[in-house]
């Protein structure tokens, strides 16, 4: 019996025609998956104060509630390294890049206070003078 079906393989440029067509494909549908852009606080939050100097006490106020609160994601260190991090999309950002330090303090706590997939906000779970503490031991991070 003969083999009706005869295998004849691909020439070059049937391949390259293929791959080309994959890639494109590819492309296309990987702009359809959700992109999370930078992340910038309102313009009217880069003039808020913190009213909470960031003396000893409100330090150990604000290490507190991140242990309880902050470390599972971003880590002992602010680095972004927490246990949980691996288990996000997206690593949180380290407390020590330059992006970060050069925030105001007014929109690091919008940050805190809005959230944003994946950190929850805290409008419910903190005040604002418990935001304001953990952002003054944020701030130690980068010294």
């Amino acid at each position: 019996m003969k083999n009706i079906l005869k295998y004849k393989p691909l020439t070059k440029s049937a391949f390259i025609s293929i791959s080309v067509i994959f890639f494109a494909v590819c492309l296309v549908l990987a702009s359809f998956i959700p992109q999370q852009s930078e992340w910038k606080a309102p313009e009217s939050a880069k003039n808020i104060k913190n009213p909470i100097p960031a003396n000893d006490a409100s330090i150990a106020a604000g290490k507190a509630i991140y242990i309880k609160e902050c470390l599972e994601c971003h880590g002992k260190k602010g680095l972004g390294n927490g246990p949980n991090s691996a288990t996000l999309d997206k690593s949180p950002e380290s407390f020590n890049t330059l992006k970060v330090k050069n925030q105001t303090d007014g929109e690091l706590f919008w940050k805190i206070k809005e959230g944003r997939k994946p950190m929850p906000s805290t409008k419910k779970s903190l005040t604002d003078e418990q935001r304001w503490q953990v952002l003054n031991y944020i701030r130690t991070f980068s010294k």
